[in-house]
């Protein structure tokens, strides 16, 4: 059993999750029925994330911003710009993608019983709203926006602490960090249990019924992804940046796709980051902050469906209208963390730009329900790597561009 475990831990972690992802498969197909409590390994992996998350990114930015020496510069600049043109751009490929390529949706029942919001207004106030909530609270809720609000004000308040103090919460932070290693590790039967899960409760029929759809979406993320994002990064890098591409698909997408959640890929991409050689004191910021602001995935999401619905009631969308769907599917992104549901209940919001009735809009967004085991995880998948991408973009741009201002 020994020589079993040192074999097994020679593989790469990739490699694993493939493996599993493999076996995952063959049961799921094979013995749906029969092996059902295999997916309560994915259940506990996930959950497993999740849960350490949120202490791990308290820790993390306290101990950043407590050990912040003033005139010590961070990219947090550019990478936000970075998030922001990179969500523009996706929405904009998924608008002229949808006018290229338009797809006719079979209307379905509605959502059940959720409620969109009324407004893009209810979206960015939800958002705001969720800085001042109770710190337990967002611990508890995983409100990312409210961890990283309380712990910059608990980081300025410990810069005056002893170092005795600092090295402590530094420690515990590092702890944390350990403690995510050890169930990463797990990750192989973690994503054995999520595709068994997904595969023996949807079937691969869904696939089959609703095709075109999920073409579209997954190729408009797959072009994001392998052609925006590298322009976008090319523009800052001025070298080849396929290799950092590959490197950030492989390590964070991967394992991103199968838990369909950018919070419990945090603790992932964090130690990406710390692989790549990035900036602590950047990444540990800037990764919980494209997690909940950074969504490539869900502005091609929401753009992609709303012109569906527009398509199937043989709607008219001029240039004009086009342009304002890609600007609010943009804002409507950013602000999807703050609604429960995420970018599939911000349709209704894009759907009303063209008149759409909300009982018709809530049947597309039963759609989306519907092909959202594909499209939430290749969503998660973009959103998620894309994090590491630009955060790791604005820190080699910006020491490409030392020397020369030190010359």
């Amino acid at each position: 059993m020994k020589k079993i475990l040192e074999a097994w831990n020679r593989i790469s972690l990739v490699k694993q999750i493939i493996l599993g992802l493999i076996v995952g498969i063959i049961l799921a197909v094979a013995f749906p029925d029969q092996l059902s409590g295999i997916s309560i390994f994915g259940e506990l992996f996930v959950g497993a994330l999740k849960a350490v998350a949120p202490v791990l990114v308290l820790f993390l930015v306290t101990s950043a911003i407590a050990q912040h020496q003033k005139g010590q510069k961070t990219n947090m600049k550019s990478i936000i710009i970075l998030y922001m043109v990179g969500t523009l751009c996706a929405s904009i490929t998924a608008v002229i993608a949808s006018f290229i390529v338009p797809v006719e949706l079979v209307l379905t029942t509605g959502a059940g019983d959720v409620t969109p919001p009324e407004g893009i207004t209810e979206v960015l106030t939800g958002l705001v709203t969720n800085i001042v909530a109770n710190p337990i609270s967002a611990l508890a809720d995983a409100n990312y926006i409210g961890i990283l609000a309380w712990a910059i004000l608990l980081g300025l308040a410990l810069k005056a602490a002893s170092d005795s103090t600092k090295t402590m919460v530094t420690d515990i932070a590092n702890g944390i960090s350990q403690l995510v290693r050890w169930v990463i590790k797990f990750a192989p039967l973690g994503v054995m249990g999520l595709v068994f899960s997904a595969i023996a409760t949807s079937g691969l029929q869904v696939l089959l019924d609703y095709g075109r759809l999920i073409l579209l979406l997954v190729g408009v993320m797959i072009f994001v992804a392998l052609v925006v994002n590298p322009l976008i990064s090319f523009i800052y890098l001025r070298r080849n940046p396929y290799p950092l591409i590959f490197t950030c698909l492989k390590d964070s997408g991967i394992t991103a796709f199968f838990t369909r959640s950018s919070a419990a890929n945090i603790p992932v991409n964090m130690g990406l980051c710390e692989r790549l050689g990035l900036d602590k004191d950047t990444y540990s910021i800037s990764i919980p902050l494209g997690a909940t602001i950074n969504m490539a995935g869900a502005a091609v999401t929401i753009a992609t469906l709303t012109l569906a619905a527009t398509h199937t009631l043989d709607i008219h969308v001029d240039f004009i209208t086009a342009i304002i769907l890609c600007v609010l599917s943009t804002i409507s992104a950013c602000g999807a963390s703050g609604v429960a549901g995420g970018s599939l209940l911000l349709i209704p919001l894009a759907c009303s730009l063209f008149g759409i009735p909300n009982d018709v809009a809530m049947q597309v967004v039963g759609v989306g329900f519907i092909v959202g085991v594909i499209q939430d995880s290749c969503e998660t998948a973009l959103n998620s790597s894309t994090d590491v991408l630009f955060t790791a973009v604005a820190e080699y741009s910006n020491r490409r561009k030392a020397p020369k201002k030190a010359a």
